[in-house]
């Protein structure tokens, strides 16, 4: 397993590389750039501006200068939120969006593979069916309207929530954007632990597992649910980012201080250094979990590791 690990550590670091020096060239060929304004400045002053910020150089060596920060984890002076560096920004609402990411990711595990598992023991009965047409509407909804229709419901109708505003700690402001965001991964790993159970308890050791006389229970945990759970094993990454793309939406809509809006307005107002780090932490977050859902993976099927 460890040899595995290390194997899959030197694939991604690489594929992070790879990400960087995209991102960087692109975000330096788009039009416009940092300073420009609907006042047109002085090109005296223009030029300052690009020296001090090594803009004036060539790009390959302001690549090079770049990765070199990166070395020692800097990343930079935010062109735009002036006296703050990356670092500091990222500082600031890393916490919230991580702190929003990690609760809907185990809401919608705690209670979608649940929800599978029951929907295939129940198979083609009103469970199954009401079940099923639940997560079809969770998948069909996005979350910008499922956020402000929560919003409406609990907050302005029945006063029972905040509609949006931030207080660290409280869980009654992270509520709704956690239900938001949960709501269409909770629903894709619903249907894939059901379509995989289903497939799993016809198979020949699970009907030898009954004819030893094995209680229900003990099959289903010890038998058919490790199993059952590896296209959920390999549906994380992608549910991790449709949590992160989501909560760029969410956070504004709810007024959360996290780092989806420095990424929304860093890429309008072509803050190089914010864009970049802002796609760093979400491509290294992406990252490190496909390697922790590759060693799940292994953990589930030991002839991955082989």
């Amino acid at each position: 397993m460890i040899r595995y690990f290390f194997l899959r550590l030197a694939a991604a670091v690489p594929t992070l590389l790879m990400i960087v020096t995209a991102t960087f060239f692109l975000m330096h060929a788009a039009p416009g750039g940092p300073f420009d304004q609907e006042q047109v400045l002085a090109p005296e002053i223009q030029a300052n501006l690009q020296r001090s910020y090594g803009l004036d150089l060539p790009i390959w060596s302001q690549y090079g200068r770049y990765l070199a920060s990166l070395r020692h984890g800097d990343f930079g002076p935010s062109f735009k939120y002036k006296d703050f560096t990356v670092t500091e920004l990222i500082a600031q609402g890393f916490p919230v969006t991580f702190t929003l990411g990690v609760i809907a990711i185990l809401l919608a595990l705690g209670i979608g593979i649940p929800l599978g598992t029951l929907a295939a023991l129940h198979h083609n009965t009103s469970l199954d069916h009401a079940t099923m047409s639940l997560a079809v509407l969770g998948i069909a909804v996005p979350t910008f309207v499922v956020l402000p229709f929560l919003g409406l419901l609990f907050g302005v109708y029945l006063h029972w929530l905040p509609v949006a505003g931030w207080e660290a700690r409280s869980i009654r402001h992270l509520a709704l954007p956690v239900i938001a965001l949960a709501l269409p991964p909770l629903a894709y790993i619903a249907r894939l632990t059901r379509g995989s159970m289903l497939e799993i308890m016809g198979a020949h050791f699970i009907r030898t597992a009954f004819a030893k006389g094995l209680p229900a229970s003990t099959v289903i945990l010890r038998h058919a649910l490790r199993p059952a759970l590896m296209p959920v094993a390999s549906y994380l990454v992608p549910a991790v980012a449709s949590i992160m793309t989501g909560s760029l939406v969410v956070e504004s809509i709810a007024g959360l201080p996290g780092i989806g809006r420095y990424l929304v307005q860093g890429a309008l107002n072509r803050d190089y250094t914010l864009v970049l780090g802002m796609v760093i932490i979400y491509s290294t977050l992406l990252i490190s979990l496909g390697l922790l859902v590759d060693l799940l993976y292994a953990w589930l099927d030991p002839r991955v590791r082989r």
